[in-house]
C-alpha cells in the first residue's frame, strides 16, 4: 500500500509499527531542532475542501518538519469555483509532479475515488462520515503514552455515533489494538446496527463510567444532520455531557479525550475540560509526530507496504 485511507486497511502489526515510528519522530519534537532530512526533495500538496484547523495545521507542520516542500490547496479560491471537476483539479495538481496529496472532503469515499486520477500517494484527512485514520492514529498514540497500550483497556465513545469519522476510525483502531469499545449516546446518534463495527452499545453512561480507562467524548455533528436529533443541547448534556458529578465517577487514572472542536459545556463541562486527567492537548500535539510518521511510511523508504517498527532505519532521527 503506498495510502493511507481507512484503519480497516491496517493490520495490528501496522498499527504497532507506526505508533512506533511516531514515537521515534516525537523523540526529535523534544530537540531544540526539530527537522530532519527524511522527505527532503518531497512535494505534498494539502488539498482540505472543507474546513479544518487542527488537522490541516498538524500536517503542514509534519511535512515540513520532515523537510518536504508543503502546497496548501485551499477550495475557496480554486477554479472550483469557477466550475472546474473535482477530477480536473487533482489531474491538474498531479501534472505538476507531486509526490504526495493529502486530502480532507465532505463526501464520504473521495480519497479512495482520486487514487485513479494520480499516481501520488493519497492520505485521508477526513471524508464525510466515513474515517479520519490520522486521528484514530494520534488517539492510540496517545492512550499507549499514558497507559501503556491499548491492550485489555475499556473505553467508551460517548455522543454522536452516526455521524463520526472520529468513531469509526477509533472503533477500528482501538479494537485491532486489544481494547474492548462501548458505544453511548442518544438512540437517534447511534447506528441502525452494528455491522462491521467491534464494538456494543450500553445503554446508561453513568453505569460504565467508573470502569472505564478512557472516556471519549464526540463533538456533536450539526453540521452533518439533517435533521434535528436531540431534543434540546441542555438535555443532551443532561444525559451524555461529562458534568463535574460524572467525572468525580472516573478512575482517578482514567482520560478524557475529545477530538476537538469542543462545544464547552455540552459534551464536556469547562471545568472538566481543565481536569489533569484530560489530555486533549496532548491529542492535538501528538498529531504532528503521528502524521509525520504517516507521511514518512507512504514516502519513504520503508513506504507502506506492511509498516514495521523498522521502518525509520536510516533515517537520521
Amino acid at each position: 500500500m503506498r495510502h493511507l485511507v481507512s484503519i480497516d486497511d491496517l493490520t495490528a502489526h501496522d498499527l504497532h509499527g507506526l505508533l512506533d515510528l511516531a514515537a521515534s519522530f516525537a523523540d526529535v519534537q523534544a530537540r531544540e531542532v526539530r527537522k530532519v532530512p527524511a522527505l527532503r526533495g518531497k512535494t505534498i500538496v494539502l488539498a482540505f475542501f472543507e474546513d479544518s484547523t487542527r488537522t490541516r495545521t498538524s500536517f503542514d507542520l509534519a511535512a515540513r518538519r520532515l523537510s518536504a516542500d508543503v502546497i496548501n490547496f485551499s477550495a475557496g479560491s480554486s477554479s472550483l469555483k469557477k466550475g472546474e471537476s473535482l477530477r480536473d483539479t487533482i489531474e491538474t495538481i498531479d501534472a505538476m509532479g507531486v509526490d504526495a496529496i493529502v486530502v480532507r472532503h465532505g463526501s464520504s469515499g473521495v480519497p479512495l475515488t482520486i487514487q485513479q486520477w494520480t499516481d501520488a500517494a493519497i492520505v485521508n484527512a477526513g471524508d464525510g462520515w466515513h474515517q479520519h485514520p490520522t486521528q484514530a492514529l494520534l488517539d492510540s498514540f496517545t492512550i499507549s503514552q499514558r497507559l501503556g497500550s491499548l491492550e485489555g483497556k475499556k473505553i467508551a465513545l460517548c455522543g454522536d455515533i452516526l455521524h463520526s469519522r472520529v468513531a469509526r476510525s477509533n472503533v477500528a483502531a482501538f479494537s485491532k489494538l486489544g481494547a474492548d469499545v462501548v458505544l453511548i449516546g442518544p438512540r437517534t446518534m447511534l447506528p441502525p446496527n452494528l455491522d462491521g463495527w467491534a464494538a456494543k452499545v450500553e445503554p446508561d453512561l453513568d453505569a460504565v463510567l467508573p470502569d472505564l480507562d478512557v472516556a471519549y467524548f464526540l463533538r456533536i455533528q450539526k453540521e452533518r444532520m439533517a435533521e434535528s436529533l436531540i431534543p434540546s443541547e441542555r438535555e443532551y448534556r443532561a444525559r451524555f455531557g461529562l458534568t463535574e458529578e460524572r467525572a468525580a465517577m472516573l478512575s482517578p487514572d482514567a482520560l478524557i479525550m475529545h477530538p476537538g472542536p469542543m462545544n464547552r459545556g455540552i459534551e464536556i463541562d469547562p471545568v472538566v475540560a481543565d481536569d489533569p486527567r484530560a489530555v486533549v492537548l496532548d491529542q492535538v500535539a501528538n498529531g504532528i509526530p503521528v502524521r509525520m510518521a504517516v507521511l514518512y511510511s507512504v514516502l519513504g523508504p520503508g513506504q507502506f507496504d506492511g509498516v514495521d517498527s523498522g521502518a525509520n532505519e536510516g533515517v537520521d532521527l
